[in-house]
């Protein structure tokens, strides 16, 4: 099963290179929507990224206009706006997660143009604590996706270096 993940706009590097780790991790394929806040170069972005960059599935768009004429599935929106908690909702094979960008996430008129594809993670109704970093975020709907898909081909049992279970 496929899982994508769309950053539109991201803006700090290391955040993005959490997320190419988590991406790099579970299999899930990345997409960053231009412009970004850094240069793909960007030391930090590297760095958050380790030695994971050579697993990962990335692919780069001038816009969202450039993004849609490239990809079909199932979009869903992650957003603080909207209605619907990321628990709701069955997420079919080839689904695209979107997060927006840290400062303003998601564009309103994509949003409206969307809105039964919105969903938010819950947090306490407190106008100081905005929203979740957005690599955490990320890693959340990655996460309830996957739970749903039973993990897919990934590793569900670890086992000890020196020891049995």
């Amino acid at each position: 099963m496929t899982l994508n993940i769309v950053l539109v706009e991201p803006e700090i590097p290391q955040n993005t290179g959490n997320i190419a780790r988590t991406c790099a991790a579970t299999g899930s394929r990345l997409h960053i929507i231009e412009p970004m806040g850094f240069k793909i170069d960007d030391k930090k972005l590297k760095r958050a990224g380790l030695d994971y960059w050579h697993l990962l599935d990335i692919t780069y768009y001038k816009n969202l206009e450039d993004f849609f004429s490239r990809n079909e599935g199932n979009f869903y929106f992650f957003s603080t706006k909207a209605k619907n908690t990321y628990d709701k909702i069955e997420y079919p094979d080839n689904s695209y997660l979107f997060f927006g960008k840290e400062t303003k996430g998601l564009p309103e008129e994509l949003l409206k143009a969307n809105s039964d594809r919105c969903v938010r993670i819950p947090m306490l109704n407190d106008s100081s604590a905005r929203s979740l970093n957005l690599s955490n975020s990320v890693a959340i709907g990655v996460y309830e996706v996957l739970r749903q898909w039973d993990f897919g081909d990934l590793l569900k049992e670890g086992k000890l270096t020196k020891y049995e279970w």
